[in-house]
């Protein structure tokens, strides 16, 4: 051989920066292979094994393990090829451990147990289809009397939360917050109790104007919210006899929606709808899907609702 243009070893570490040692291994493992020997029977190598090396190098510092990167050599993988692959690699990658990570944090902010952790972790790690599952008999239990209203079962696909395929952190955690709320027993009977006393409200206003229950009518909430959101953004205290007026264009217009008389009964009917819709978990889980499906963030009803719930209390009290 001509000593000229073949490198030992030594020589092709020094022009590639690796150890002897690493060279000689990616040689042992055929990543590498020497052009022959010379007399004395040590390895000698072709200057194509520079450029060789420098990307296996390169590869290596990009994570791709040996035996991808000697399979794509041994069977002249483009390069375009092989980072494609990898990059997709890395991806899946990155999605494991942003999921972990938001597990992480939301363990260190709540102080968890590894009981609860544990849990947080395996709902991250769910499929597609397992938390399709999981929110479909959530679902399924809130809006068990409901049937098959239409609009009802639009609310339904509405509060149905779609993790992307590429979720931040943010939105895996909002996922794990979600999910533990959707399994949460008393939270469930709570959005239960809203649907019933929606249904309620719905079912009376059709029985006594003689249609379908599925038609549309306003919801008690944004009744209030249409009466309320002026007083409380002028500043009208809702215990004062300024919020008398607000107080009476509200249970007359709800009257109206129920198609009963504006009394007594008809308050006493309202305040616990006010109460139950205005559970902070409630809230709480509409802020969550918005995270979760890149909505805009949903304006709160609560400091409305707070405030005409005062108002309500005052008023009947007087």
């Amino acid at each position: 051989m001509n000593g000229d243009t073949h490198l030992s070893i030594g020589e092709l570490a020094r022009r590639t920066g690796l150890t002897v040692r690493t060279v000689r291994s990616y040689s042992d493992r055929g990543i590498v292979p020497p052009a022959g020997r010379n007399a004395a029977g040590y390895r000698r190598y072709g200057p194509e094994a520079v450029a060789r090396l420098n990307l296996v190098r390169t590869l290596r510092s990009l994570g791709i393990g040996l035996s991808t990167i000697r399979g794509a050599l041994d069977r002249d993988t483009p390069l375009t090829d092989l980072a494609a692959a990898h990059a997709e690699a890395l991806a899946v990658q990155i999605r494991v451990l942003s999921a972990r990570r938001a597990v992480l944090m939301a363990a260190a902010r709540r102080e968890s147990t590894p009981e609860e952790m544990d849990r947080m972790h395996r709902l991250a790690r769910l499929s597609e289809d397992e938390r399709q599952a999981l929110i479909r008999e959530f679902l399924d239990e809130v809006f068990s009397d409901a049937g098959a209203v239409t609009h009802l079962a639009g609310v339904a696909r509405s509060m149905t939360p779609q993790l992307p395929d590429d979720p931040s952190e943010e939105e895996t955690e909002a996922w794990i917050e979600l999910a533990e709320l959707s399994q949460d027993a008393d939270f469930r009977a709570c959005m239960r109790r809203t649907t019933g006393h929606h249904m309620a409200d719905r079912t009376e206003v059709a029985r006594r104007a003689g249609r379908a229950a599925g038609l549309p009518v306003r919801d008690a909430e944004a009744v209030i919210h249409g009466h309320a959101a002026p007083a409380r953004a002028a500043g009208v205290d809702p215990g004062s006899a300024q919020a008398g007026p607000v107080v009476d264009a509200v249970t007359a217009a709800y009257a109206q929606l129920c198609g009963r008389p504006d009394d007594a009964a008809l308050r006493r009917r309202l305040a616990p709808r006010l109460d139950t819709v205005n559970d902070p978990r409630r809230e709480r889980y509409l802020r969550l899907l918005a995270v979760i499906n890149r909505w805009p963030a949903p304006e709160p009803l609560s400091p409305e609702l707070d405030w005409f719930r005062l108002a309500l209390r005052t008023r009947t009290a007087a």
